[in-house]
């Protein structure tokens, strides 16, 4: 018989353990462990979970190693065939879990599976991170069903339909175990951002499915260890899209990005200048001289996955969410 556990990655997160974690241990079924690795928090977040949470595994890091290595380091230590990886603010409504682990009993060819996610504090509103599924653009732009760029919409249902696709949040992502473990888990060099995005890609390069299963929903407070608009938050998603693509995209693919996806970085930057965010300008400039840096390690992983691979990904969107964006295309059922 399969076994699943939940585990929820920690970093001075007191205060989610104690709005968040009630939900997940109740909704939890009883052959269904609940662990928390706690990635080197100087709050009390053990203490509480000690004293409020006996029910509650603790696994115990030395450091923060950011949200891929944490990870990384914690499931090295649990035995199971699926893992159901929630971050710490994440509410769970009973039955949730469900859908998912039948989608993964029932499929062997899938690799990780999402529920849908809504936003905590506007729960008619699908959530950033993940919303119902997401996709990517040929210049490496995430998107969502139910969110383009900085516009989320109202569910309605209208994305309801479980399906393949490029990608699941890392906020609620159950995956296979062993494919995990096979693939090295997450990029630790990402240390936060686009990890779980980069991780998809190699599931699909090594012929797995990514799936949404919006019949399971969950609700999101998002922006919990880093604000959207933070110099820290740009300095990762840039550099690590920037290296993902690197080292999963096709040659076709590699070569467009190489040549205009510094032009629109660049835009972006000045863009942030001419708001007054020179925090945010920097981080741009930062981003691409770790990613020149990494070329001679990146072109190492691209060999090695691309060694491996079986097939091309599903739900890269053959054009430019960024443009159909600015031309009024804000919603993802007017990309179809």
């Amino acid at each position: 018989m399969s076994t699943a556990k939940i585990v929820i990655l920690n970093w001075n997160g007191a205060d989610h353990l104690r709005r968040f974690l009630p939900s997940v241990v109740a909704a939890a079924p009883a052959d269904i462990e609940v662990i928390v690795a706690d990635n080197g928090s100087t709050d009390n977040s053990t203490t509480i979970l000690v004293q409020e949470f006996p029910s509650v595994q603790i696994i115990q890091l030395d450091r923060n190693y950011g949200f891929a290595g944490g990870y990384n380091r914690a499931l090295k230590q649990i035995e199971a065939d699926y893992y159901i990886l929630l971050n710490s603010d994440v509410e769970t409504p009973d039955g949730w879990l469900t859908p998912i682990l039948r989608e993964l009993e029932q499929n062997p060819d899938i690799a990780a599976v999402s529920p849908k996610l809504r936003a905590y504090c506007a729960p008619e509103k699908f959530e950033y991170a993940g919303a119902s599924g997401g996709y990517l653009d040929f210049l490496g732009y995430p998107f969502c069903r139910g969110r383009i760029l900085r516009h989320v919409e109202i569910d309605k249902g209208q994305y309801d339909d479980s399906r393949n696709l490029f990608w699941v949040s890392g906020a609620a992502f159950c995956c296979r175990a062993d494919v995990f473990h096979a693939l090295g888990g997450f990029d630790e060099d990402f240390f936060a951002h686009m990890e779980e995005i980069d991780l998809c890609w190699r599931m699909q390069l090594a012929g797995y499915r990514i799936r949404i299963v919006p019949t399971s929903v969950v609700y999101h407070l998002g922006g919990g260890t880093l604000q959207t608009d933070s110099p820290r938050k740009i300095f990762f998603n840039h550099r690590n899209n920037l290296a993902m693509l690197f080292k999963c995209a096709p040659p076709v693919q590699r070569i467009t990005v190489a040549i205009i996806r510094p032009f629109l970085d660049l835009l972006a930057a000045f863009s942030y200048l001419a708001q007054g965010q020179r925090a945010n300008f920097c981080a741009v400039f930062r981003a691409y001289r770790d990613f020149i840096r990494w070329h001679g390690m990146l072109a190492k992983k691209r060999r090695t996955i691309r060694r491996s691979r079986k097939c091309e990904a599903y739900g890269i969107y053959r054009g430019s969410i960024v443009l159909r964006y600015l031309f009024g295309q804000h919603t993802f059922d007017k990309l179809l």
